[in-house]
């Protein structure tokens, strides 16, 4: 190899060109290395040559890799990148999957909107049918909020402290987030991967969106309770598997998600339109409308003593949230029945019924699970009268019969939280300002 010094040997002459000159004179001089060098690639080529005609070896030059070889036409023409790029445009299929739109069809009218089996194009939002369903996707986004923005000091302390909480409590806390950390879980599965699919409308896929977005954030705040307070992870999120009563309920709602949930399902007849039906009833009346009462009013009322204050306000913006999703799929399933009146038989009614009452026992019998005794303010017999309650609402909302007669609500501070209307300003706890899009920082 040539080394510098060698460079300066043999290109320097200027710093004693005599000793050179005498050099040169007494003995020839040999060959530098760029000189051998390049007297071997002259060799080289000359064996080339005589092997393979010079047309040959400028076809094949010698390279580091392999040609990228280029595209060909079906005249086996070869096709630079750019004028492969413009062939497979000029190719393009302008409506892939949406057989049944054409180009040039006329722009959709509202009355050709429907809630389930509407062939009008789905991407266009506007015109509006449901103006319900957009406003609840605007108070939604209004409604915005991040777990890690609740402040769980105190919580901590209160956890970790001997004699914070008795062991009731404690049971309640690890039932409450055990329970939820999966059930919004499987509630975001049957919004993602099964009615967003099978609804029709696009304001209404507009809030499913949103509501999906919401339920990621709901398993957030139950992790970040969990993580806080520094709770065995695998304990708490395996309940569901462990845990008789909490079992029963995550078993329960999965039953009404596995039909539809089939890539293979569609709508468009009445035993498919009524299974869809069943999965919306199970999951906005009985999963979000009966199972989510007996934890939330349990974490609400240790608030109201204040004990778990961080744990009982992330879990008051999620019963916020969830009051939306509730209204939201009741006006859905509701605008189904109008629209499909069919579906609404006497038989169908009674297997609705039923669902709702499956529901409260499934809740009730959570209740003494978590209240083998009295506890904050509050006992199993007392939460089965409110579950039997809430089901009387629920069959109400859907225009069905009540099945507990009789049954009162006692716990009327529920209601207070539970109306948006009277309830407090959401944000009025929090200790940090929102930011609009135009005052973002990008720095």
């Amino acid at each position: 190899m040539l080394s510098w010094d060698e460079y300066d040997d043999a290109v320097d002459t200027s710093a004693a060109p005599k000793a050179a000159t005498a050099a040169t004179q007494q003995a020839p001089a040999e060959p530098t290395p760029a000189v051998i060098a390049e007297q071997a690639l002259n060799q080289l080529n000359e064996e080339i040559k005589a092997e393979k005609p010079v047309t040959e070896v400028a076809q094949e030059p010698i390279q580091a890799t392999a040609p990228v070889e280029p595209q060909k036409t079906t005249d086996n023409k070869e096709l630079s990148k750019v004028e492969a790029a413009k062939e497979a445009i000029n190719n393009i299929d302008v409506a892939p999957g949406l057989e049944e739109l054409e180009m040039g069809a006329r722009r959709v009218d509202v009355d050709e909107k429907a809630m389930i089996n509407c062939r009008a194009d789905l991407n266009q939002l506007v015109p509006m049918k449901y103006d319900w369903a957009w406003q609840k996707y605007l108070d939604g986004c209004a409604n915005h909020w991040m777990p890690q923005e609740v402040n769980m000091t105190a919580d901590i302390a209160l956890w970790k402290s001997k004699d914070g909480l008795s062991d009731d409590e404690r049971r309640i806390i690890m039932r409450s987030l055990g329970y939820f950390s999966t059930a919004d879980s499987l509630v975001a599965n049957n919004l993602v991967l099964a009615l967003y699919r099978v609804i029709t409308n696009p304001e209404c896929r507009q809030y499913i969106l949103r509501q999906a977005f919401e339920e990621a954030i709901h398993t957030h705040a139950y992790q970040y309770c969990i993580e806080s307070l520094g709770m065995d992870e695998g304990e708490v999120f395996n309940m569901y598997r462990e845990v008789p009563s909490v079992a029963n309920k995550a078993a329960w709602s999965i039953s009404h998600t596995k039909g539809i949930s089939n890539p293979a399902f569609q709508t468009g007849t009445v035993e498919t339109d009524q299974e869809l039906l069943r999965n919306l009833i199970g999951f906005y009346a009985v999963t979000e409308g009966i199972f989510f009462y007996c934890g939330f009013t349990q974490i609400l009322s240790m608030g109201r003593r204040n004990k778990m204050t961080g744990v009982a306000e992330q879990f008051q913006y999620i019963l916020r949230d969830e009051s939306m999703h509730l209204n939201f799929g009741i006006d859905v399933i509701n605008q189904i029945k109008l629209e499909n009146p069919h579906l609404w038989s006497a038989e169908f009614q009674e297997e609705v019924t039923q669902m709702i009452l499956e529901g409260t026992e499934l809740e009730i019998a959570y209740a003494r699970d978590t209240m083998p005794r009295g506890v904050l303010g509050m006992n199993a017999a007392m939460m089965e009268e409110y579950l039997q309650f809430i089901a009387n609402r629920r069959l109400a909302q859907l225009g069905l019969k009540e099945q507990y007669v009789g049954a009162k609500n006692p716990f009327p501070w529920m209601s207070e939280i539970m109306d948006l209307r009277k309830e407090k300003n959401f944000f009025e706890t929090r200790v940090i300002e929102y930011q609009t899009g135009g005052a973002l920082s990008w720095d």
